[in-house]
């Protein structure tokens, strides 16, 4: 078994991949005619987005949609980079919100929280043992 996907459930993926685009520097790798789902070139795993329309027609039970206005769900993206300020400050500028301004921690590591535009939870931190 392999890890291939995470898919955030949004209300706007055309929105949603020109903000990663803009503010992390990832590259469009797939997005449909109807812009109801879009892939990022990420690495290894990909990071992709499906429209809120077409979660709802996937899980007929329902789901609990991202909101910028009230706390994070308690599951983050990950982002490594060498130049942690620029690259911080970059999200921000492309429209992020900071949620905890970058801290170093005991062994060394610089660690930053962002809320994308939908309202989920990005780590843009140093690697480990960098």
């Amino acid at each position: 078994m392999n890890f291939a996907y995470t898919i955030l459930y949004v209300e706007d993926v055309s929105a949603t991949i020109d903000f990663y685009q803009k503010a992390f520097g990832f590259q469009q790798k797939f997005i449909t005619p109807e812009a109801d789902y879009g892939e990022l070139l990420t690495g290894s795993t990909t990071l992709a987005f499906a429209s809120s329309t077409l979660a709802k027609s996937n899980l007929t039970k329902g789901y609990l949609a991202a909101n910028k206005s009230v706390k994070p769900f308690g599951i983050e993206l990950a982002f490594t980079t060498e130049n942690i300020i620029a690259d911080f400050e970059k999200a921000i500028a492309s429209g992020a919100t900071e949620y905890a301004p970058l801290t170093e921690k005991p062994w060394g590591q610089t660690v930053g929280y962002l809320l994308d535009i939908n309202g989920f939870l990005i780590e843009v931190c140093t690697p480990i043992g960098a």
